[in-house]
């Protein structure tokens, strides 16, 4: 089971099923604001939707495919981050994360994902991280750019948001990098 501490006040530990209820109300307490920029809201609409997307993860972790964690503030769930797919052939990966809105600009975020790219590159001996981001979604798009990631294209309309397309931006990052970045 994933575990990180990140200060006194933040830390990173995978989800369980007993956090169905506590990320369910985040969800949906933040709904609005998250639809704008992730598909997945509109079915997600109960405390049991939110513990099958948990029971995925907990398998995707079980077979060494990926984790989704929480990002716990000051003990309580206060958003999510996690590894979207492990490509243990070609030792990629890419992340995805958001956070709810009483927690946004103290740059948790950011320290959440430095925290898995050095896990991803020092123990799971991944080479590659890729965060896509929306292209309008300007919050998401700075955290790789902090981090030092390349962007490194435009997919146009590569993902359908609910009544439109929307463009993603591809920032990438090899261990190379991430080592030369100190």
């Amino acid at each position: 089971m994933f575990h990180h501490r990140i200060d006194g006040r933040v830390e990173l530990r995978q989800l369980a099923a007993g956090d169905a209820v506590e990320l369910f109300d985040l969800t949906d307490a933040n709904r609005a604001r998250l639809r704008q920029w992730m598909p997945w809201l509109d079915g997600t609409k109960s405390a049991a939707d939110t513990a099958a997307f948990i029971q995925s993860a907990l398998r995707q972790h079980e077979a060494g495919q990926g984790f989704t964690s929480g990002i716990l503030v000051d003990g309580v769930i206060g958003g999510v981050i996690g590894y979207h797919e492990i490509s243990r052939a070609n030792r990629r990966t890419s992340l995805g994360y958001w956070l709810a809105a009483a927690h946004e600009g103290h740059g948790i975020v950011t320290r959440a994902c430095r925290a898995l790219v050095q896990h991803a590159f020092t123990e799971l001996d991944l080479n590659r991280i890729e965060i896509r981001c929306a292209g309008g979604n300007v919050r998401s798009c700075a955290v790789p750019e902090r981090l030092g990631f390349r962007r490194e294209g435009l997919l146009r309309e590569a993902e359908w948001l609910y009544d439109h397309f929307v463009d993603h931006v591809v920032f990438g990052l090899v261990r190379s990098e991430w080592s030369a970045l100190g």
